[in-house]
């Protein structure tokens, strides 16, 4: 890139960052130091107000970068990861926004715990939280170190780690001084932006082909090398039965693992009602349909006009298939226009990681410090530590974390890591969300196998998957310890989880709390009695 274009985004960027700054400083002089208050914003966000902030928590890095990455490499199948992660929205409209507000304070254990043993459930499930928290923060760490290598020109390693050391601090200083209500008008302002610079490249890219979308997918497939099988399945996960199950593996875990995620399900508590809960998803669907849309157009279009081998020279992975796009969409290298675009651009996907980033920490600091700590502190300890304190300290732990393994993991596709997430939350968290929410005789044993039984299945699957080793894209290419075929585990380990949980719950010695059941089935069904 040359000199206008790193300093208009590098300036840019700055303003995104001195504005996000700015808000959390003032946040952080206009609040009590209460758990609710940190974890929850007070409960004072509207239903719009929320539903813009879900939609920024959610079209992160991946989304924005890699999904149109994906699509600009292989087509058809890359189309996979808009339409798993925009039909995953109508699994959590329908099963899970207005319970989970209805039973719940401030984590995925508050549900649970409503009509389990405290102790054991809460550790299992804040464990899994934070796992599925750090994965999801390694990919936009990743997708940090690859925006920021391609605004340098591609060249400095050392820029690449530095800026996933530096994004991983400013989410600890947004968690650890803002709280919720920081981190909600941070994800707003995140959004919009997004937003306005996703419908700009669409509109750019249907002016160019003359608003004929016929013309814009003859000239990518064109381009792509592949011709008609481009917009054909199969390109990716269609040569032989592993990549066709691992292709099933992915959309499973992506349609499942969405009302899993934990920082997704933290935002259902920051709105008064279960009503407003609902409406907030509404309005996310609204605004993350029609982005996910809008990939698709800029993936096509990025193959169209900058051509797949140009996307896989500057990024292996596809992640800097945007930038590249919007350098051309605005008159090409040297040109004002797109300098200008690149640097827009640019600063939109910083600020979507900047964002995501403080929202998935917060949420897993909210699992260390309210399910973890507050379960495994000696109650008659001399010096007892406030949740809110312990989740500050927590933030910083899981910010070094998510900096050491993103700086593992810098040259895989952002989606493709988000997609192990959603493996993982799928796995561990939704079927003990079921089946806490829906089966009466559901037992504290099931519930703890239920977690554990698709959490550890998940997490061995992966790390004996091609993914870590065994493969020249892995994390150890020049090692092989690989069992397992598939690159996404979701098809074996999301049954793992559910049966795991019928099997603990008909093994247990201890009776269902029948009561405590019927006490929680009317509080999801009618809020009564709702935080």
């Amino acid at each position: 890139m040359t000199g206008d274009h790193q300093t208009l985004a590098l300036v840019l960027f700055s303003v995104f960052i001195a504005v996000t700054l700015g808000i959390t400083t003032w946040v952080s002089r206009n609040r009590h130091g209460s758990a609710e208050e940190f974890y929850a914003g007070g409960r004072l966000f509207s239903p719009m107000e929320n539903g813009f902030a879900i939609a920024g928590d959610y079209m992160s890095a991946a989304s924005f970068l890699g999904i149109s990455g994906l699509i600009a490499l292989y087509g058809y199948d890359g189309m996979l990861y808009s339409v798993g992660f925009l039909v995953a929205w109508l699994v959590v409209l329908l099963l899970v926004a207005e319970l989970v507000r209805n039973c719940g304070r401030f984590t995925l254990a508050d549900v649970v715990a409503a009509r389990m043993s405290e102790r054991p459930v809460r550790i299992a499930a804040g464990t899994s939280s934070v796992a599925v928290s750090v994965l999801y923060l390694v990919a936009q760490m990743v997708g940090a170190g690859s925006l920021v290598a391609l605004l340098l020109g591609g060249t400095s390693e050392a820029a690449r780690s530095w800026t996933v050391i530096g994004v991983g601090a400013l989410m600890v200083i947004y968690v650890s001084l803002g709280g919720m209500r920081a981190t909600t008008w941070i994800q707003i302002v995140k959004a919009v932006l997004l937003m306005a610079g996703t419908i700009a490249l669409t509109v750019l890219v249907v002016l160019r082909f003359h608003g004929d979308v016929n013309s814009l997918l003859a000239t990518a497939a064109d381009r792509s090398g592949h011709g008609r099988d481009f917009l054909a399945p199969g390109l990716r996960y269609g040569g032989d039965w592993t990549a066709r199950l691992d292709f099933i593996s992915l959309g499973i875990a992506l349609v499942l693992g969405t009302a899993g995620l934990p920082h997704i399900l933290s935002r259902f508590y920051t709105v008064p009602t279960a009503r407003a809960a609902r409406r907030s998803v509404v309005w996310s669907i609204g605004l993350i349909g029609s982005f996910y849309l809008m990939t698709i157009v800029l993936g096509f279009g990025a193959a169209a006009l900058i051509g797949p081998a140009e996307v896989r020279a500057s990024s292996a992975s596809g992640n800097t298939a945007i930038p590249l796009l919007a350098l051309d969409l605005g008159g090409g290298a040297g040109s004002t226009g797109g300098t200008v675009l690149f640097a827009i651009v640019a600063a939109v996907a910083f600020a979507t990681i900047l964002a995501v980033v403080a929202g998935i920490t917060l949420a897993s600091s909210a699992s260390v410090a309210h399910d973890l700590y507050s379960s495994l502190r000696r109650r008659h300890a001399k010096k007892q530590y406030s949740e809110v304190t312990v989740a500050r300290f927590a933030a910083a732990g899981i910010g070094a974390a998510a900096i050491g393994l993103g700086l593992l993991a810098r040259d895989l596709n952002v989606a493709f890591l988000v997609g192990l997430a959603f493996a993982v939350a799928a796995s561990a968290n939704l079927p003990v969300l079921l089946y806490s929410l829906f089966w009466r005789k559901f037992t504290t044993r099931g519930a703890v196998w239920s977690v554990y039984g698709g959490l550890v299945p998940a997490v061995l699957l992966v790390l004996l998957s091609p993914v870590v080793s065994g493969s020249p894209e892995a994390l150890f290419p020049g090692v092989d310890f690989h069992v397992f075929p598939l690159q996404n585990p979701g098809v074996v380990s999301i049954p793992l989880g559910f049966l795991a949980g019928w099997i603990g719950t008909v093994t247990s010695t201890e009776p269902p709390d029948e009561a405590r059941h019927a006490e929680a089935e009317v509080r999801a069904l009618t809020g009564a009695g709702a935080v």
